[in-house]
């Protein structure tokens, strides 16, 4: 193990010809998977096209490193059009030249040299610019999966492959298709010109996937490089992937926070409207959790790393982020269910408009029935139709990061844009979520004072995740209060705990479950606490040798934006609910204050787990928000769960939509935000659908009886290019969406 040398296997130091050694903290890097955003099953370990759809593949996972490699494609299409783009000009000039009066009769445009030049500049354009496309159509075509370049590969193809032979092999054609000169038609500009539009259509595509991504390479972007590492030779600058759990990191005035910690020394004003979106610092002390990618803004701080890597916070939204553009919601179904028929048909209709135009067209009808068979397979090109969904899902997908709505699937865009039932959690959700002890009521004739019952309790707390036994928890700590250790410990979720504390058999919980316990007196402490629910405040029991002890009141205050969120969900036409373990007096109190005609208190997790499947009827659309562990099994069942950023892991990895500030109004603005994602991609469906109907017939020929006109491949090629460009371009208006 060298200083500044790596190496993944064994060798020789070229530096100082020591043998290498293996560096416990160095982690091979994990090899990008490369995934289709329309078909996520297909994968490889290395950039290239799907074999399904012909789109380029996305990689899976995204680092400010590989951000170059994925323009890699870009950059070769937009290399392929310029030198394309050059080459046809002349090609079209001289091809259209006989549309001028004033140039129907030049040489240089109408001669036998000028028919050469078009076969020589055309051919590359073909050839070598658009060989990805032929690659493509080959590739589906030993999949069996036809698509937009199927259509493309065989249009082009055609076209090429008559010119050709018309000008190499003239004697094989008929001379009723010879002009007024003794010439056959050539289709070198149509073939090359297509080629450019579609190489213009995939660089536009290209460059808009690339902006879709711009969320991710933001989130990215806040992530400083380099970490200060605390060492006792001093402080080091550091690799950010070298720093790990447990070290000791020094950041100073004005620097990004670079991993998610603890502050063990210092204070000061830390910036952290990337995960609040509010622009007022929050003022962080020793024992203070901060967040990789924040902006310290005042004193110097002393941070213990806790998660580093993919496990902090940031990483975990660039990685969800990321799943959610690639997953596909159900609504693509339908244009999977078409593209599956469509290309078929199109050959079909294509082979039909062949067949009739060589039947009844005009003479020269052969020319006439290539022409028109041709243009039928450039137009029906189903692009359009196979990026209107993609495109919308990955576009809202970026916004929503940007809003603080992580949709870590597509399938809940659907839900959300449905949404007409909303089930909440009390603690964390509809509260702050940071409660604290308030009072400490005895039972009398105890002999146990005020310390030692929230001594006894917190030592039982400690143990367990909920917020209402971090509060006792603190306050215990706040009195520096020694908290014994606990053998026999047992929880029983969302009711209570009870272990050996000092020798002694404690219980802390709620009523119904001392009473389980065969715990006495209770009457007592029900009478201590009935007040203080009534105010809205929480009561935690506590029992010693089943004697009735204490009762614990903890105040959970309203988060000040829960009123307003709740008003704009009903005018929505959300229909709130409110689930809770609490009692029932705090949970009428606070459905009371806050106007919530629906609750139910006391309810286990099992229990709400029910509730929402009771709630799913026909034409219900079920949504849970919740940030605990008891929540994760409503979550789960709801037809889309939501977790508040502020909770527990569990209930965000549960969840396919999580609110990083943990805030019900961006439950409104998921809402609001998957109905407009829903109208951007019925409006690109609408729009693919009603393009591909008209531009068929016509491009057959259907309106040259009355009106004697034709699509030629060449405004074919433009059309099917610019349909695609239009369904981007409204896909794109959801970058500027607000709430």
């Amino acid at each position: 193990m060298c200083p500044g040398v790596e190496s993944d296997k064994p060798g020789i130091c070229p530096k100082c010809g020591m043998a290498l050694e293996r560096n416990p903290a160095w982690k091979p890097k994990a090899k990008t998977i490369y995934t289709c955003p329309m078909h996520p099953d297909v994968r490889q370990d290395h950039p290239g096209t799907c074999p399904k759809c012909g789109m380029a593949l996305d990689p899976m996972t995204v680092t400010e490193s590989e951000e170059a490699d994925d323009q890699a494609e870009l950059r070769d299409m937009t290399r392929r059009f310029k030198l394309s783009a050059l080459l046809t000009l002349p090609v079209f000039v001289t091809a259209m030249a006989h549309l001028v009066p004033a140039l129907s009769h030049a040489e240089w445009a109408n001669g036998t040299v000028a028919r050469w030049m078009q076969l020589i500049l055309a051919t590359p354009v073909v050839l070598w610019a658009g060989w990805p496309f032929f690659e493509r159509a080959w590739i589906s075509l030993r999949h069996r999966s036809m698509n937009m370049f199927t259509l493309i590969a065989l249009g082009v193809g055609s076209a090429y492959a008559f010119s050709l032979a018309a000008m190499l092999t003239p004697g094989l054609f008929p001379e009723s298709l010879e002009d007024m000169h003794g010439r056959l038609p050539l289709y070198f500009e149509a073939a090359a010109v297509i080629i450019v539009l579609v190489l213009l259509g995939q660089v536009l595509e290209l460059r808009a996937r690339a902006r879709t991504g711009s969320a991710i390479q933001e989130l990215l972007g806040l992530q400083p490089k380099t970490a200060r590492l605390v060492t006792p030779e001093g402080d080091v600058d550091v690799a950010l992937d070298a720093v790990q759990a447990g070290q000791r990191l020094r950041v100073r005035p004005g620097e990004k926070i670079p991993v998610d910690g603890v502050v063990i020394e210092g204070s000061s004003q830390v910036d952290e409207s990337m995960l609040t979106g509010e622009p007022d610092p929050v003022e962080k002390t020793a024992g203070a959790g901060v967040t990789g990618g924040t902006l310290n803004q005042r004193g110097s701080l002393l941070v213990q790393a806790k998660k580093v890597g993919a496990d902090t916070m940031l990483a975990q939204i660039v990685q969800l982020v990321g799943e959610a553009q690639r997953s596909r919601a159900p609504i693509q179904a339908l244009a999977d269910k078409v593209a599956a028929w469509f290309v078929p048909a199109v050959l079909v209709a294509a082979a039909v408009t062949f067949a009739l135009w060589l039947w009844l067209g005009p003479q020269p009808s052969l020319a006439y029935a290539i022409a028109n068979a041709v243009a039928v397979l450039i137009i029906a090109c189903p692009c359009a139709l196979g990026l209107a969904t993609p495109m919308s899902v990955m576009v809202g997908i970026g916004r929503g990061a940007k809003m603080g709505v992580l949709i870590r699937q597509a399938e809940a865009i659907e839900k959300l844009a449905a949404l007409n039932m909303l089930a909440v959690d009390k603690t964390g959700t509809l509260t702050l979520g940071k409660p604290e002890v308030t009072e400490v009521l005895l039972a009398p004739q105890r002999h146990l004072d005020i310390d030692a019952a929230l001594r006894l309790a917190a030592a039982l707390e400690r143990h367990s995740e909920h917020p209402l036994a971090y509060a006792v928890v603190q306050a215990a700590e706040k009195k520096k209060l020694a908290l014994p250790e606990v053998p026999d410990f047992q929880s029983a979720p969302a009711a209570g705990v009870s272990g050996r504390v000092d020798g002694q058999t404690v219980v802390v919980g709620k009523v119904d479950f001392l009473r389980e316990q065969g715990v006495e007196n209770l009457g007592v402490l029900e009478a201590l606490a009935t007040p203080h629910q009534g105010e809205g405040k929480s009561a935690i029991f506590l029992a010693v040798d089943r004697q009735a002890a204490a009762v614990i009141v903890v105040s959970d205050p309203i988060k000040p934006t829960t009123p307003e969120a709740l008003a704009q969900l009903r005018a929505l036409g959300i229909s709130v609910v409110m689930l809770t373990g609490d009692n029932e007096r705090t949970a009428k109190r606070i459905a009371n204050t806050l106007g919530i005609e629906r609750f139910h208190a006391g309810v286990t997790p099992q229990e709400k787990h029910m509730f929402i499947s009771s709630m799913k009827r026909p034409g219900a659309v079920v949504g849970m928000a919740g940030d605990g562990i008891n929540d994760a099994p409503a979550l789960a069942e709801a037809d889309v769960g939501i977790a508040m950023g502020t909770g527990t892991d569990i209930a965000m990895e549960t969840a396919p939509v999580t609110l990083v500030r943990g805030d019900l109004r961006g439950i409104v603005h998921a809402i609001q935000l998957g109905r407009a994602m829903m109208r951007n991609i019925r409006q690109n469906l609408a729009f693919a659908f009603l393009y591909n109907a008209l531009g068929i017939p016509v491009a057959a020929g259907l309106l040259y009886p009355s009106l004697g006109v034709l699509l030629s491949p060449m405004i074919a090629g433009a059309a099917m290019s610019l349909s695609s460009v239009s369904v981007i371009a409204n896909a794109l208006r959801l970058r500027r969406f607000q709430s």
